[in-house]
């Protein structure tokens, strides 16, 4: 197979590409970044998919900066949404399946069970309407959407390299203890994502998250038990000590029963791949 990753050297994005390479087949990948391929531009992305002639487009490109898209809601909705159109239109064209990254900030929060795939969607912030605009784009064309969640791993900024750094510059650490949800390692989400999309899955969306379920304060917890450190130098504090621009939805466990319809098993539990995921994560932080 021929396989596009856009945004792939990005945190996900770059673990996409080194799955696809470390594969048991010789496969050909083309990963641009930013700088080479810009998504919002639909005579970039056609002349990519004229050069490479992928069979797959897996787009980890995307405005990630929560907090800043509220001021420029705009801008984020152009990456998130109407880019994410256009790579969908293009892709259907050319008879490329998409696989769309998306979020669990498409929900508000308000559940205590694990929401279904299907459950009603009511975004909070501006990046969980601007990521919704782009999986409406991507299902509209008969692709793939993998929604995802409190997303880490060895490149970028992300919760556990936060910690890593903060754990050894400060005594004590305060982290919200009221905000649930599933902690998941790129590692898995990319080999989960290749395995979704070398089936015949029908279009339609998958929750791509590690399972179980944890606060961050209890995550923060795993990660300096796993420095050595600690984790009782982690306090609790409710979200309302910690106020952020963009609204975060209280609760983001999401359910999983959408595999079974390709065939697939779900993600492992969090516990068990941030295990795995530790020996990479202890690079050097940023």
């Amino acid at each position: 197979m021929r396989w596009l990753v856009t945004g792939g050297q990005g945190m996900l994005g770059t673990d996409v590409v080194a799955a696809l390479r470390r594969g048991p087949v010789p496969e050909t990948v083309a990963a641009p970044g930013r700088a080479e391929l810009d998504v919002r531009d639909p005579h970039a992305v056609t002349a990519a998919m004229e050069e490479h002639k992928p069979d797959v487009v897996v787009n980890c490109a995307g405005w990630t900066a929560v907090d800043a898209a509220e001021e420029h809601e705009a801008e984020a909705t152009v990456v998130n949404g109407a880019a994410v159109e256009s790579l969908a239109t293009v892709c259907a064209g050319y008879g490329a399946r998409l696989v769309q990254i998306s979020t669990d900030y498409v929900f508000d929060g308000t559940a205590r069970v694990p929401y279904a795939e299907d459950h009603p969607v009511n975004p909070v912030n501006a990046y969980g309407r601007g990521k919704l605009a782009g999986e409406t784009a991507a299902l509209a064309y008969g692709h793939l959407v993998v929604r995802t969640a409190w997303l880490y791993g060895p490149r970028g900024r992300n919760f556990v390299r936060t910690m890593i750094r903060l754990a050894a510059e400060r005594d004590t650490i305060a982290v919200v203890d009221d905000q649930t949800g599933q902690p998941t390692w790129t590692g898995d989400l990319a080999a989960q994502v290749l395995r979704l999309a070398r089936t015949e899955a029908p279009s339609g969306v998958y929750h791509g998250t590690n399972g179980g379920r944890t606060t961050w304060h209890g995550f923060a917890r795993e990660i300096f038990t796993a420095l050595g450190a600690d984790p009782g130098r982690v306090t609790p504090i409710p979200t309302a000590r910690y106020p952020l621009p963009a609204r975060r939805p209280a609760y983001s466990v999401l359910g999983h029963e959408g595999w079974a319809r390709a065939g697939l098993s779900p993600m492992r539990d969090w516990r068990t791949a941030f295990r795995d995921a530790w020996p990479s994560m202890l690079g050097k932080v940023q």
